[in-house]
């Protein structure tokens, strides 16, 4: 029963811009302003326009241009090409750094014995060097990776 009331409600909710007739406006004698949509007799009355919700459009069709692109046209799509090709470039490099950097952060988190290449040779990190390599690692990809 509930479910019965819900559907009819809603289809009356919904048809309700159809039953939107003609309205008409008129002031009386002692200056009082009505709407109604039975003008009265013997009145001076103004129609008023109901407006309904309009019927959606259907999406705009697109057609291939007839003639060959401008010269601006043609500048323009090489410059929106060449940005492209370097965001992906861009982000290509940025995944490479991030999954170089989650290999570090493994290596400084299961190894605690890492050497780093110095101009004289290699030496062994500290633990206070590790771990400060291993927040830095860390605070990197959570800044530049997903």
């Amino acid at each position: 029963m509930r479910s019965l009331f819900v559907k009819v409600s809603l289809l009356l909710l919904l048809s309700t811009p159809v039953w939107a007739g003609q309205v008409y406006k008129w002031v009386d004698a002692q200056g009082v302003t009505h709407f109604d949509a039975q003008p009265p007799a013997g009145q001076n009355v103004t129609p008023i326009e109901t407006k309904t919700q309009p019927a959606p459009a259907a999406a705009p069709k697109t057609s291939a241009p007839a003639t060959a692109p401008s010269g601006s046209d043609a500048k323009q799509k090489a410059a929106d090409a060449k940005v492209r090709a370097e965001v992906t470039e861009a982000q290509q490099r940025n995944e490479e750094w991030c999954e170089q950097a989650r290999e570090n952060l493994a290596q400084l988190n299961n190894n605690p014995r890492v050497r780093v290449e110095m101009e004289g040779g290699q030496r062994r990190l500290s633990e206070e060097e590790r771990q400060a390599k291993i927040t830095e690692t860390k605070d990197g990809i959570a800044q530049n990776c997903q």
